[in-house]
């Protein structure tokens, strides 16, 4: 083959790599659509197959419980694909990883190729990640590259875009003439029908989520794929997988002489002054087959494990990234926080027991991007630092739905199990408790029912009693008083949610007597000791 008919082959190579790459990134954008509440009770897509085919969250959860998880087996898809294509999938289907290309395509970047500049962080980083999982402090959630991703396009960007794009089409409907709004008004309920929200969301830490996100993005100033070259251990680990597999590539030799263009214009570095390209970190993206003057570089197969399969890490880091891990569980175990839980950390429903549920949960958020009331949001330290970014339901702005199970549909580790209706329906997630100081009927004698209206369980689970009491008049006067009935209370907080009081309610859910600790079922007349009773 001639070398004009070889530059044109790679080419249509590099071209079918970019379309590869757009393909994936709007197969990921649709099924970051479709994780939204659409109006069913029942999620159609495999919206979480993208965490499922990760194969560091795969082995650093299954290191972390001790067991093969079921749900996590087609990250094998992946394995295999390294095995066979190198680190193909880094270069040609991670999302992120084709949103760090079409941001330096759309908007150049200062950062040259050249060589990493933290070759050995992402493998230290994989190391320390693998050994934590193993000692039960899970924290891959925090440094893989679809977690970060996904966080921060589901706590800020997507909850950004509906409030500008809600706010634009409101001042086009009350402010331009009607002969406007006859096409301002279909194209937004187009909007509204294929990829806006269902409503508005609201995260507590979306702006960390946000920065992190902007944070990976930004080093691509630094120097292009800087995030994948010297951070993500998932690229170390399919680096590690291309090493020991089928494919390899040759690269220059002596007689290219000065010519260095294919190490120049490598964008992870994977080729050096030598022209001697790395399996562990080229992503085929065919950038140097294409420049190549000679055209040269070629694909080769080699016999499986011909070079080895070590990490390429040396020693001594490798036992340093080791010993910090084995050290962390040990400092964390001292905590407050192992002897008395915080009481308001109340986990969706189907959540697995606390320590089971932090090992399996890879902070992706998608069950709290489904979450039709917003009640679900990311905890920061509540519980603690392994427990970062997993969610939590915080009442006042939100209550767990009675009728949705979309959380556990979601989960793709089944770190929260996926509930029938009847079990959802008895599920105890926590209880309700009345600060006596504050609710009307105790502190004021003003008659107020809201809480015992929105009471979704079938038997309501706030009852009254007619108390004789004495108003701030001194006037005596019979009110109905409300209190829980703790056999019925599933704790889904739609009472707090509701309370009509401006500031915080006066009634508090608790994790108390919440039903995946069995050994924590609530004790019967409990209420007294409580908050002013």
């Amino acid at each position: 083959m001639g070398q004009a008919s070889a530059k044109s082959v790679y080419r249509w190579w590099r071209k079918g790599r970019v379309a590869a790459q757009l393909l994936a990134f709007l197969l990921f954008v649709f099924l970051f659509v479709k994780t939204d509440y659409t109006g069913s009770d029942t999620i159609e897509y495999a919206v979480n197959i993208l965490f499922r085919i990760d194969p560091l969250l795969a082995l650093a959860t299954m290191l972390a419980v001790k067991t093969v998880i079921i749900l996590m087996l087609p990250a094998l898809l992946v394995v295999l694909l390294s095995l066979l294509a190198g680190r193909s999938f880094c270069g040609w289907i991670c999302p992120l990883g084709g949103l760090l290309d079409g941001w330096r395509r759309l908007f150049g970047t200062a950062g040259t190729p050249g060589a990493s500049r933290f070759p050995s962080l992402p493998k230290i980083l994989l190391v320390f990640v693998l050994v934590s999982a193993f000692c039960g402090v899970p924290l891959a959630g925090y440094l893989d590259p679809f977690s970060i991703l996904v966080r921060g396009l589901s706590q800020a960007v997507y909850p950004g875009i509906n409030e500008v794009t809600v706010s634009f089409f409101t001042f086009t409907y009350q402010h331009l003439p009607e002969t406007v709004n006859r096409i301002t008004e279909p194209f937004y309920a187009f909007l509204q029908l294929t990829v806006l929200p269902f409503e508005q969301k609201f995260y507590q830490f979306g702006l960390v989520s946000l920065l992190l996100l902007l944070l990976v993005i930004a080093a691509e100033h630094v120097q292009h794929r800087f995030f994948c070259r010297n951070v993500c251990p998932l690229g170390a680990l399919l680096g590690w997988l291309s090493r020991v597999g089928l494919l390899s590539l040759a690269g220059g030799d002596e007689d290219c002489r000065a010519c260095r263009r294919c190490a120049q214009i490598c964008r992870m570095g994977a080729i050096d002054e030598q022209r001697k390209i790395d399996m562990q970190a080229c992503v085929l993206c065919l950038d140097c087959f294409e420049q190549c003057p000679r055209q040269i570089i070629s694909f080769q197969a080699q016999v499986p494990l011909s070079r080895g399969a070590a990490i390429s890490l040396s020693r001594r880091r490798f036992l340093a990234a080791a010993s910090a891990s084995l050290v962390l569980p040990t400092v964390l175990g001292v905590r407050t926080l192992n002897v008395q839980a915080d009481p308001l950390l109340i986990r969706p429903p189907g959540a697995l027991a606390e320590r089971e549920f932090l090992n399996r949960c890879v902070r992706c958020g998608q069950c709290m991007q489904v979450c039709i009331t917003n009640g679900l949001q990311p905890v920061m330290l509540r519980a603690g630092i392994e427990g970062m970014f997993t969610p939590y339901l915080v009442a006042r702005t939100g209550y767990c739905e009675f009728n949705c199970t979309l959380c556990g549909q979601v989960c793709p580790t089944g770190a929260i199990d996926v509930l029938d209706m009847a079990r959802k329906h008895t599920f105890k997630i926590g209880h309700a408790w009345f600060d006596k100081n504050r609710c009307l009927p105790y502190a004021k004698a003003i008659p107020c029912i809201v809480c015992e209206e929105h009471c979704p369980t079938p038997e309501k689970a706030i009852k009254f009693r007619n108390v004789e009491v004495v108003d701030e008049q001194g006037a005596r006067r019979q009110v109905r008083q409300p209190y829980v009935d703790d056999g019925l209370c599933i704790g889904c907080g739609i009472c707090e949610t509701k309370c009509p009081l401006p500031d915080h309610s006066a009634i508090i859910i608790t994790s108390a007597g919440e039903h995946r600790h069995p050994e924590s079922r609530l004790p019967a007349a409990q209420e007294p000791f409580l908050y002013g009773g």
